[in-house]
């Protein structure tokens, strides 16, 4: 029984990883009615040296981890349960260069190289090189975008090289890309015969790897990047705490004299804990802070907030180090959780005054801390905001491996045992309890949906539960008629994985010649590798509403907000709905999808490959300005927990 059950769950554990499709097309000869890839590989298919996908060589990660190959234990499975937690390194299969995947789905054989053990990674090495040929430098120059190449290597610009010419003797060895839509590493990483013979990737691509098919890019995605470049937790704590060991606390006295000068000092206290210092960095979480601490001014209060000095990528147990202190909107410098908790107790001398707390976020603090700092300051009822789910996972955004929405399964599941947050889900989870059982924490949601996924995945003695949004839509108003002209899509804020940037950039790129479209950014950083017109947009307490008025001046019509997180709220899904923009999303984006949904502000299509097939038909046209003549609205912007005390909300 116990045999079987083990079984099982290595069925489980691989099954979310086997290409069943790849493993039947290299493997003709089993391919039958019925045949179950999964369980062939399992039962001697791994034994025999066949490869479970095209981005798995289980000969090579044998020969890399003996450890593992003297175990005797199966490679894929164990790359899943602990290796990619302690950062092992993988290796593609030696038959990805030899078949491609089809649109349908399905997998085309071309006949492979001589057989070679291919890295990791095609290392590049810089060099000066041979000079190259006049007429292969005539073959490329008429795809070569030498703006692209000066915007994505800065380094380059100031040199006043010529760009093609560098990319001809130099670039592609060092790894250098000619133009956004084509990787030299990763074709050369599919090709092994075109590292073989030392050529140039993008000249081979162009005079004969196009005609037989091979791709420019990898077919794996940015998921399998990310997850071949995946660090330990472990190794992330251990650099976290490098950081934290640089930083030096200031005195107690530093701290009891910033806090002097104070409106009230701290007689009349808003106090507040989040992951990083709200002033200093951009993010959601730091404008709801900006917010809340402009409306406690206005009330006479002082806000007190504490933050990690550096960035910590859980919650802290046993390590010390210094927070951060933000005193009205001022940074007064890094100081002990011991001293700030001495200068609270004795700035308040036990005068209650107006006071309240609220906690944003827990990355980086120590429960005990935390409760020591609220209890000099006399508090024991605040509020607890749902801006993330760190209460629920180390992993916030609740990414599997930081790829795939895991929905927050039990804690001892198979989906839990292969990630590598899982071993520091239930401590994080633990200490999250002890806070809730020490303290009456009203918990604060900006969306029902949000509050309703956490309610179900963990039950916490809460004081109470209730939504407030960050944002609402108010005084609609009829848009002036849209101009003509191409569908303008626009990706909006920080150029990110889990916000779907790789997916956008690779839309622009593969759809840059259709007149049909135009691919807009709006941000505050650029992608200079991208195919997409960037235009500098930052939101800050000064101008709120920047976001809305670029998207209403440059009359965007579609905003593709493909996050693949569950969103508690989204501020950009609001700002283009404000501005009369339309919202194309997918499933996994929580929040954003049930607000297209409820409110009918544009469309949430099944996955990926749904949202190429919608632009390659062209389905999103009617959501052009003209067509839709959307509404206008103003954005009323929350004042966070001020809100809730003006409302006489008791935490």
């Amino acid at each position: 029984m116990a045999a079987t059950a083990e079984a099982d769950q290595a069925y489980r554990i691989v099954s979310t990883a086997v290409d069943q499709a790849f493993y039947r097309a290299i493997n003709p000869e089993l391919a039958g009615p019925g045949f179950d890839a999964v369980r062939h590989y399992l039962e001697q298919g791994w034994r025999e040296g066949r490869d479970p996908a095209p981005w798995f060589s289980v000969r090579r990660y044998l020969e890399a981890h003996r450890d593992v190959a003297a175990s005797g234990e199966e490679p894929l499975g164990h790359y899943l349960r602990s290796g990619a937690r302690d950062g092992r390194g993988i290796f593609p299969s030696s038959h990805g260069a030899a078949w491609t995947r089809s649109r349908g789905g399905g997998w085309t054989f071309e006949p492979p190289p001589p057989p070679r053990a291919p890295p990791a990674e095609v290392v590049l090495e810089p060099g000066p090189g041979p000079l190259f040929d006049p007429a292969e430098r005539a073959v490329v120059a008429p795809e070569f975008d030498a703006r692209f190449y000066f915007q994505a290597y800065p380094d380059l610009a100031a040199t006043g090289c010529d760009a093609l010419d560098h990319f001809m003797a130099h670039g592609w060895r060092e790894g250098r890309d000619p133009t956004a839509w084509f990787s030299v590493r990763d074709y050369l990483n599919d090709n092994a015969d075109v590292v073989r013979a030392g050529i140039n990737p993008f000249l081979h691509y162009i005079g004969t790897g196009r005609a037989e098919g091979r791709p420019a890019r990898s077919g794996l995605g940015f998921r399998h990047r990310i997850i071949a470049g995946l660090t330990s937790l472990e190794d992330r704590l251990a650099e976290a705490a490098v950081r934290a060991r640089k930083v030096s606390p200031q005195p107690a006295a530093d701290f009891a004299q910033a806090v002097a000068g104070a409106r009230t000092g701290l007689k009349d206290l808003h106090l507040t804990f989040s992951h990083d210092d709200y002033v200093a960095n951009v993010g959601g979480v730091q404008l709801c802070l900006q917010y809340e601490s402009a409306r406690m001014a206005e009330h006479g209060l002082d806000h007190l907030h504490l933050c990690p000095a550096t960035p910590w990528p859980t919650l802290r147990r046993g390590e010390d180090a210094a927070l951060g202190v933000i005193l009205n909107g001022q940074a007064v410098g890094v100081f002990s959780a011991a001293a700030v908790a001495a200068g609270l107790a004795q700035a308040r001398g036990g005068a209650r005054g107006r006071s309240s707390f609220a906690i944003h976020n827990l990355l980086g603090h120590k429960v005990d801390e935390v409760l020591a700092i609220l209890a000099a300051a006399d508090l024991e009822a605040g509020f607890f905001w749902l801006h993330d789910f760190t209460s629920l996972c180390a992993g916030y955004q609740l990414l599997r491996n930081d790829v795939q929405d895991c929905g927050a399964p039990p804690p001892d599941s198979a989906a839990c045992g292969v990630c590598l947050y899982g071993p520091a889900r239930m401590p994080q989870v633990a200490e999250h309890e002890r806070l809730f059982r020490k303290l009456r924490l009203t918990v604060v949601s900006p969306s029902q949906n949000a509050l309703d996924f956490w309610r179900t995945s963990w039950s916490y003695p809460t004081a109470a539960e209730i939504v407030h949004p960050h944002v609402t839509l108010v005084r609609p108003r009829l848009a002036a008629e849209g101009r003509p002209g191409p569908l303008r899509l626009a990706f909006l804020g920080m150029p990110s994985a889990h916000k779907g940037w790789p997916i956008f950039a690779e839309l622009a790129a593969d759809y840059a010649a259709d007149s049909r479209y135009q691919f807009l950014h709006l941000g505050s950083r650029r992608d200079p590798r991208a195919m997409v017109e960037h235009h500098p947009v930052s939101v800050s307490l000064d101008d709120p509403r920047a976001m809305q008025h670029a998207l209403e001046r440059l009359e965007v019509d579609v905003a593709v907000i493909w996050s693949i997180f569950r969103e508690t709220y989204c501020f950009a899904a609001y700002e283009a709905v404000a501005a009369g923009a339309a919202i194309v999303t997918g499933p996994d984006s929580a929040n954003v999808a049930a607000f297209v949904e409820r409110s009918g502000h544009g469309r949430v299509l099944a996955d990926e490959a749904a949202l190429a097939a919608a632009l390659a038909s062209g389905e999103l046209l009617d959501l052009a300005r003209s067509v839709r003549r959307p509404q206008l609205f103003d954005l009323q912007l929350s004042g966070m927990t001020a809100d809730l005390l003006a409302m006489g909300v008791a935490a």
